[in-house]
C-alpha cells in the first residue's frame, strides 16, 4: 500500500492499496467535510495523481466521520484584495472548483462515491460527477442553491444532474432546493446501492474493477463518458460559472446567504 505524506494532499486521506484502488478521503470532519477553494485545488491534484499511476485501476471516494460533504465552507472567505474586481474573483474561485469536477470525469479510471450523510451542495455535484455512486440509508442529497438566491450552476450539476435523474426529477430538486434521500435516489438511478457500509462495498466494487484488463476498463469508461455527451461538460461549466457569478453579485444572494450561514453554522 502507498499512503502519501499528509502534508502532499492537507485536508485529505489519500492512498493506493495494492490491490490497486485509490482511496480518496475528505478528512475534515469537525467540519463535516466542508470544501474550501484550498481543499478543491488540493482534491484535483489528489486525483490527478492517481490517474497518473498505471497500478491504480480504480478509485473510491468518501469522507471521514458522518457526513460526506456539507458544502462549500461559508467561513472561508477567500477576501479579495482592495484592487481585485470581485466578479474575476468569483470566476477564479469557481474555475477552481469546476477543475476538480473535470478531473474526476477525465481520468481513466472508474470513481465510486461511498457516500454517508448530507452530500450538499458542491458536495452533492462531486458524488455526481463519480461513474458510481453507493449509499448509506441516511445519505442525503442536498441542492440548497436557490434558497441562497444562487442558480444551479456549481461544478457540472446542472449538467451530471439531469442526465443521472431526468430533466423532470432534476427540475423538481433544483426548483424547490429540495433533497434526494438514499431510496429514492435508489429509484432514480442517481444511486446504485444501499447499503450500511457504503466504503467498504465500495472498496470491494473497485477491486473487482481494478482486477479486470485495465485498458478495457478504462476505454469502456471514456465510451460512456462520450454516450452522455461528456465532451460538452467543459463547454457548459463555462455556462454554469458565468450564471453563479451573476446571482452572486445581487443582494438577494447576501441576504440569503446571511441568513443560511445564521441557521447552519457556516455551510452551504
Amino acid at each position: 500500500m502507498t499512503a502519501f505524506e499528509p502534508d502532499a494532499f492537507e485536508g485529505l486521506s489519500v492512498e493506493l492499496r495494492d490491490d490497486g484502488v485509490g482511496v480518496v478521503l475528505f478528512n475534515r470532519p469537525e467540519k463535516f467535510n466542508a470544501l474550501t477553494t484550498m481543499i478543491l485545488g488540493v482534491l484535483t491534484r489528489a486525483f490527478r495523481a492517481l490517474g497518473d499511476r498505471e497500478d491504480c485501476g480504480a478509485i473510491v471516494f468518501s469522507g471521514v466521520g458522518p457526513a460526506f460533504c456539507a458544502g462549500m465552507d461559508l467561513t472561508d472567505a477567500n477576501p479579495a484584495a482592495p484592487d481585485r474586481d470581485p466578479v474575476h474573483v468569483a470566476f477564479s474561485a469557481m474555475r477552481d472548483a469546476v477543475s476538480c469536477a473535470l478531473a474526476m470525469r477525465e481520468i481513466p479510471q472508474p470513481v465510486i462515491a461511498a457516500v454517508r450523510g448530507p452530500a450538499v451542495g458542491g458536495g452533492f455535484a462531486l458524488a455526481a460527477a463519480a461513474d458510481i455512486r453507493i449509499c448509506a440509508p441516511d445519505a442525503a442529497f442536498m441542492a440548497p442553491f436557490v434558497k441562497l438566491g444562487v442558480t444551479i450552476g456549481d461544478m457540472g450539476l446542472s449538467w451530471l444532474l439531469p442526465r443521472l435523474i431526468g430533466a423532470g426529477a432534476a427540475a423538481e430538486v433544483f426548483y424547490t432546493g429540495g433533497t434526494i434521500g438514499a431510496q429514492d435516489g435508489l429509484r432514480l438511478g442517481l444511486v446504485q446501492h444501499v447499503v450500511d457500509d457504503p466504503v467498504q462495498s465500495s472498496i470491494t466494487m473497485a477491486a473487482k474493477i481494478a482486477a479486470r484488463p485495465r485498458l478495457g476498463v478504462q476505454m469502456s469508461k471514456e465510451l460512456l463518458n462520450a454516450s452522455i455527451g461528456a465532451g460538452g461538460l467543459r463547454e457548459h461549466l463555462e455556462t454554469e460559472m458565468r450564471s453563479q457569478v451573476i446571482s452572486l453579485m445581487t443582494e438577494d444572494h447576501r441576504a440569503a446567504l446571511r441568513a443560511f450561514a445564521s441557521r447552519r453554522g457556516g455551510t452551504a
